[in-house]
């Protein structure tokens, strides 16, 4: 079970939820409604984060974002290529090893829908390991969903800017 993995209990699970549904709540708001004392909820808060189970991120909100989104999902025989792309490129938010035809998930944003095509066709459409690809653009998000974004925007696999090109 996770919970035995991960060494965490009831008391925690409860502290995680409460900071997933009100990160602003400070260590003594928390201690009441799990009925422990404040340091023993900063000892809990810290062990958990320590295990790394339990992180604060800074980023951009899926939900309200004046952004594109699209997952796009690559079948290619090599996954570390496509890692490695996105690990430079700006517009790449993350990458995910997948089960099924399609091994590799991306989470991709731009300002334009046509601006996340030119990045998927600039970096894999011609890449002999990709035998196929699927963009999917995400309409809606059901919670907030928050992730890091680097918005200086520029790339160091040069050509990929082509997001500068007038239409």
């Amino acid at each position: 079970m996770m919970s035995e993995v991960l060494k965490i209990d009831e008391i925690d699970k409860q502290i995680i939820n409460l900071i997933q549904d009100q990160p602003s709540l400070t260590h003594t708001q928390i201690a009441k409604k799990v009925n422990r004392s404040q340091p023993t909820v900063g000892m809990r808060i810290r062990k958990l984060e320590e295990i790394g189970v339990l992180q604060f991120q800074a980023g951009i909100n899926l939900k309200t974002a004046d952004m594109y989104f699209a997952r796009v999902e690559i079948q290619t025989k090599s996954p570390e290529k496509i890692y490695k792309i996105a690990k430079t490129c700006p517009f790449m938010l993350n990458a995910f090893r997948t089960s099924g035809d399609y091994n590799v998930s991306l989470l991709i944003t731009s300002f334009t829908l046509k601006d996340i095509e030119k990045i998927v066709n600039f970096h894999f459409r011609s890449m002999a390991e990709v035998k196929k690809i699927i963009i999917n653009v995400i309409t809606d998000v059901l919670t907030d969903y928050i992730v890091p974004i680097n918005f200086e925007f520029h790339c160091d696999c040069k050509n990929c800017l082509i997001l500068e090109e007038k239409d």
